[in-house]
């Protein structure tokens, strides 16, 4: 199942840093972890097509269903947190540790982010992702195309769920099969388990903040932040690659890694809330204005309700209601006269600064300071 083209010391130092091209993190994915994104492709397709044939022996209702988790999982993305994960482990293995013992435990996150992701789009109910329509949405659509009975919104949801139930058994099966001694894929399930208690949090925060909205403040805006997107996207897979290759849960790298990936995670999370508001849906693969039609306490939103003058204020009051184009288009700007996009901005500039201190003092293998800089530009800068 494994490509360990990016085994040795293929991993680019001098073309990491994003290359002027529109999409800074697709350049960093293209020009130095090519290898591993394909590696990570190549292991999930293998590893699904033997769930499938399994599932489908039962029957073949069964297979068709398994087949449409498949689809969700290889639909596409940045395969950010394989990544990080990678350069995690990088870091303490070294340039010369072979890939694939840990291949497995890398895609797998892959698994358990399709979880998240059908469930969210779920609870958030999502009309498209990555430009196409959500599982659920199309879920629905093809109850109503086979005049089955029920209520075909109803069935989408439902089965969505069972979808994303699926991918994380998924994600504990394939994570199982890497090549490690027993002792040190416990550690490394320690490390898995505690990221997917924080996301559950997080996202259970995400949710209450957007039915109390009136009862949320900008500190509990970057808890979700941090727990929902944080520490699930950049700090957790950082520690989880490092504990894959060894490192200790007492060692300095520990520190490093758990600074620069919750600054960088926090970061990632702020560009998201930007682009929830000014994203372009043909890079988002998201409407434009999503985060202003449900009313979700971004940290964002919350800066634009402290900073607006009374005039203002009662203009953003409408955040969260049914607007149309026109009216969360005119939102948008009533938002960035507040100062809250460049404060934003400010804040995403200063967790990148700080993550970069952070590699400045970790002993790190060259190649992976040199990696993680980069990401931590290109991840923070993205469009999409």
């Amino acid at each position: 199942m494994a490509n360990d083209a990016v085994a040795g010391k293929a991993a680019c130092t001098a073309t990491i840093r994003p290359t002027g091209v529109d999409d800074p993190v697709s350049a960093v994915l293209a020009t130095c972890t090519r290898e591993l994104v394909t590696a990570v492709e190549e292991t999930l397709a293998a590893f699904l097509t033997v769930e499938i044939d399994a599932l489908t022996e039962i029957d073949a209702a069964m297979g068709d269903f398994a087949a449409t988790a498949r689809d969700h999982v290889l639909a596409g993305g940045k395969r950010i947190r394989p990544t990080f994960a990678y350069w995690g482990w990088r870091g303490v293995a070294g340039p010369e540790a072979a890939l694939s013992p840990v291949l497995p435990a890398l895609s797998a996150l892959e698994l358990l982010h399709t979880f998240a992701l059908v469930h969210d789009d779920v609870m958030d109910a999502s009309d498209t992702r990555r430009g196409l329509p959500t599982a659920h949405r199309a879920l629905a659509a093809r109850h109503r195309v086979a005049g089955h009975r029920g209520d075909p919104d109803r069935f989408g949801e439902a089965v969505a769920v069972l979808i994303g139930d699926l991918c994380l058994v998924w994600a504990d099966r394939l994570l199982a099969h890497a090549a490690l001694p027993a002792a040190r894929l416990l550690e490394t399930r320690r490390c898995y388990d505690q990221m997917r208690v924080e996301t559950v949090a997080g996202q259970y925060l995400d949710v209450l903040g957007e039915n109390d909205p009136a009862n949320w403040s900008l500190d509990r805006a970057l808890r979700v932040a941090r727990y929902k997107t944080a520490s699930y996207t950049v700090a957790r897979p950082l520690l989880y690659g490092a504990t894959l290759g060894g490192l200790g849960t007492d060692a300095p790298t520990v520190a490093a890694y758990t600074r620069y990936g919750l600054a960088i995670g926090e970061a990632f999370q702020l560009r998201d809330d930007l682009l929830g508001v000014y994203g372009d849906p043909d890079l988002t693969g998201k409407p434009a204005g999503d985060d202003l039609r449900s009313g979700k306490p971004t940290v964002l939103l919350m800066l634009a309700r402290q900073l607006a003058g009374p005039a203002q204020r009662a203009r953003l009051d409408r955040i969260g209601t049914d607007l149309d184009e026109d009216d969360a288009a005119e939102l948008a700007g009533v938002v960035a006269a507040t100062g809250a996009v460049g404060r934003v901005e400010q804040m995403i500039s200063e967790r990148v600064a700080d993550a970069l201190a952070a590699l400045d003092v970790a002993d790190l293998d060259g190649t992976a300071r040199s990696a993680l800089a980069g990401l931590a530009d290109a991840s923070t800068r993205r469009w999409a």
